[in-house]
């Protein structure tokens, strides 16, 4: 595997008192402007699992300060050749860091609009999810591999999200029924061997 995924899936259990302490000023800042205690404590535990792998990978100890790209994507400052990228939904936060580009996306596996998935997904992905024993997931799962390819090119989600998956990229993909979500992670490195291995 062509990077590190940290992952957090006991949000009511996290001890936001004794974390703030540990956040950067601009991180604390970010944090604070979040009105929902939910989004306050991913946005809390997201930047806890990078400064961890940081650590873990790179002996970093200091926290990270953020710079941000054209369509928004964060990179560390001080350490341009590091790649990461975060997601987060209800019941889970994940991280994936690595020496190439990544992506990530964490969804929650719930009820989806049909108006939603023929905007977002082709014939071949919209027959999938017609006919999985669990739509649901089928839906989440697809959803989880867009974004987390979005969220790799760095472009923001002006993509087009029907055409956005292709034969050369490879996912590690985690489907966490019991706890109710699923994600999906990819980096540079996998989508280059993947398109070599089609040749």
């Amino acid at each position: 595997m062509s990077y590190t995924l940290y992952i957090n899936d006991q949000l009511d259990s996290f001890d936001m008192e004794s974390a703030l302490p540990k956040l950067s000023p601009q991180r604390l800042e970010q944090a604070n402007r979040f009105r929902n205690e939910s989004s306050k404590r991913a946005c809390v535990v997201a930047y806890l699992l990078l400064a961890e792998g940081l650590q873990k990978q790179y002996g970093i100890t200091e926290p990270p300060f953020f710079v941000y790209g054209e369509h928004g994507k964060p990179s560390l400052r001080d350490y341009p050749h590091i790649h990461f990228n975060i997601s987060h939904c209800r019941q889970a936060v994940i991280c994936v860091i690595g020496d190439s580009p990544v992506g990530c996306d964490v969804e929650s596996i719930s009820r989806y609009k049909e108006s939603l998935v023929k905007y977002t997904m082709n014939e071949e992905e919209q027959n999938a999810i017609r006919n999985s024993e669990s739509p649901e997931v089928e839906f989440t799962r697809l959803w989880t591999r867009k974004e987390a390819a979005v969220k790799l090119s760095g472009r923001g989600l002006q993509t087009d999200m029907k055409t956005i998956l292709n034969g050369s990229m490879r996912f590690d993909t985690t489907i966490c029924k019991e706890k109710g979500y699923v994600y999906s992670a990819i980096s540079q490195e996998m989508t280059t061997f993947a398109a070599e291995q089609n040749k």
